[in-house]
């Protein structure tokens, strides 16, 4: 009678189990563009909203118009494959005193990445400027 050595079979045995481990699922699935690109609108009509409101304090009314969203991919990252912009061109009126009306144009840029985790894009504060 012939005994078999149980080391060999273990080992082919886990080596299987570690190539299906290994060649199985990694997480979600980066969505497509025509997934996150909707949901960066969404977050520019938001901010669009947000900075119209007008304060009756200081009589500012402040008008937003998009300027522009940027969508890039970022292939080498599993959790953040997408990093966006969104562009505005911003016009503020104040009503002086004299009820004249002081008209200010500026842009301003908010960037975001898509978190595959969360499912949604977040924010992303810009770096402070060196001293």
């Amino acid at each position: 009678m012939r005994r078999r050595d149980g080391t060999a079979g273990t080992l082919v045995l886990a080596a299987a189990l570690l190539g299906l481990v290994a060649c199985g699922p990694r997480g979600p699935k980066a969505p497509g563009r025509e997934v996150v690109t909707p949901l960066l609108q969404q977050e520019a009509d938001a901010l669009k909203r947000d900075g119209e409101k007008l304060d009756p304090i200081l009589r500012v009314k402040a008008i937003w118009t998009v300027a522009g969203i940027d969508i890039m991919e970022r292939p080498n990252d599993r959790d953040r494959p997408w990093a966006g912009t969104i562009r505005f061109k911003i016009r503020s009126e104040a009503m002086d005193v004299d009820g004249s009306v002081d008209a200010d144009e500026f842009e301003r840029r908010f960037d975001y990445v898509y978190m595959a985790s969360l499912q949604r894009w977040v924010f992303q504060l810009s770096p402070s400027p060196a001293p």
